[in-house]
């Protein structure tokens, strides 16, 4: 029996203390990197809040020098917060601008909600097929809102809808907003300031996104700011604030920006058209497009930035439902796994410059295999104490690290918001979202990772599609008072 024991030990310990060390080490340099991160953010921030001083939403406003936008809006069975997505985007503070809703297809009342609130009629128009995109049904325009066009056509997909509404665009810049989005008013204004700084390098800018549940909305306008009452809009508000505030800024610093959001972003339109618009195999459209044109330029030689700035704002309804919050986060997985997968080349290659080593490598190490390093240091350490070759106060101390770097990560994320902003958050708020830092660590984020271990399941059996995503409607969120 003792012999059998021994056995055992002889032949799973060294592989434990193998496995053990790759996931400290994983720890180590996730610690690290992250850390870089915030340092990175905090003087991106900076430099961008020192160059919005000199060129101010109200000098652009008034200047001539802002360049024509067209916004494209892809809609499916979005009638819910359709109507007044565009209404807000209608009443932004922009010279020149036109807004064109895609309706993809949908099963609901989107067009008709669309047509009853604006007044829409079919009109013909003529336009390239630069681009190849499902038919196109109609296209719907109002006499009391000149801006507004609506394009009806068979349903293809975000990507379809997005390639539909670039060949019907008519400016030489063009803005991604998710129908389940508003913009501030002034944020067409600030997020075209890097194209009017650098206009012939700067190729695209993302902007900031933040929760709108628990906000008070009216006629398409932002009218009072508050917090989600409910937990998981709550922690989403915490990963939002730590996403774009560390991840995105330090890898704007580090000209490594390797995702425009599709909810808020703005492009050359003739860059996209360069690359060949958005791929329709991949849900991870939106990553996919900016990887492509980060390929394109490198491989080509072309001089080029891209960037990521903070203050211009978009709110976005968050999932309230763990099924719903499954599906978004598994897509978004599966997506960046497709990705990752296609531009496998430019992975950690000194050729593709930081996009390759810094935006591409983090993804492919944190994003891909952290999730299952972590899952085996879950399952390991535990195994070794239950087996009696870990002792307690290790196991506890392991613990203990893991669960509090991830609260630093994210205190320090509501810090670098708060001491960089000019609009700080009342005190009641911050302690709400600390809490809810802390509390993420415990099932939370732990959920997360085995979400992204079931999407890169999906992914190797191939798996498509979008899965449901059922809004609430901005009318219907409850309003939290401000201080």
């Amino acid at each position: 029996m003792m012999l059998a024991v021994t056995t055992f030990r002889d032949v799973f310990l060294p592989l434990v203390y193998y496995l053990d060390s790759w996931v400290l080490t994983m720890l180590g340099i996730y610690a690290s990197c992250f850390l870089f991160q915030i340092g990175a953010a905090f003087f991106e921030l900076r430099r961008s809040q020192r160059e919005g001083k000199s060129v101010t939403p109200w000098w652009l406003l008034t200047s001539k020098v802002t360049i024509p936008i067209s916004i494209l809006v892809p809609a499916h069975n979005e009638e819910k917060t359709i109507v007044e997505n565009v209404r807000s985007l209608l009443s932004l503070h922009y010279p020149d601008f036109e807004v064109l809703v895609v309706n993809d297809g949908s099963k609901d009342n989107t067009l008709a909600v669309l047509r009853a609130a604006f007044d829409l009629k079919a009109v013909s128009r003529a336009y390239p097929h630069s681009l190849p995109c499902k038919p196109i049904r109609g296209i719907y325009v109002s006499g009391r809102y000149p801006k507004l066009a609506v394009v009806d056509k068979l349903n293809g997909g975000k990507s379809d809808a997005f390639n539909a509404g670039l060949n019907l665009s008519r400016n030489p810049l063009v803005c991604m907003v998710d129908a389940d989005s508003m913009l501030e008013s002034d944020s067409l204004l600030r997020l075209v300031r890097p194209f009017i700084l650098e206009p012939d390098e700067m190729v695209a800018v993302g902007g900031r996104i933040r929760v709108v549940n628990g906000c008070e909305v009216r006629s398409g306008r932002l009218v009072r700011v508050g917090l989600p009452r409910e937990f998981l809009p709550l922690v989403q508000t915490v990963e939002y604030i730590r996403s774009f505030q560390i991840a995105r800024l330090s890898w704007s610093r580090m000209q490594s920006v390797t995702i425009i959001s599709g909810a808020f972003g703005l492009f050359k339109r003739a860059a996209l058209m360069k690359v060949g618009g958005y791929a329709h195999d991949t849900v991870g459209e939106d990553m996919e497009v900016t990887v492509k044109l980060h390929r394109y330029y490198l491989e080509n030689r072309i001089p080029y930035k891209m960037s990521y700035l903070a203050d211009p704002v978009c709110w976005t309804e968050v999932p309230a439902t763990l099924k719903i919050l499954r599906n978004q986060r598994t897509r978004w997985a599966r997506g960046m796994l497709e990705v990752l997968f296609r531009h496998r080349a430019m992975i950690l290659s000194p050729r593709y410059g930081m996009p390759g080593m810094f935006g591409l490598g983090y993804f492919f190490l944190f994003d891909a295999i952290g999730p299952i390093i972590e899952l085996l240091g879950y399952i390991i350490i535990p195994t070794c104490w239950l087996a009696g070759i870990l002792n307690l106060p290790f196991f506890l101390s392991y613990l203990g690290l893991l669960f509090m770097f991830g609260v630093f990560v994210s205190v320090g994320s509501l810090f670098l918001e708060e001491v960089t902003t000019s609009d700080p958050s009342p005190p009641q708020d911050l302690l709400i979202l600390t809490l809810c830092a802390f509390a993420e660590n415990f099932g939370y984020r732990q959920l997360n990772s085995w979400w992204r271990i079931k999407a890169t399941y999906q992914f190797l059996r191939k798996k498509r599609g979008w899965g449901v995503m059922t809004r609430a409607g901005f009318s219907q969120k409850p309003a939290q008072k401000a201080a």
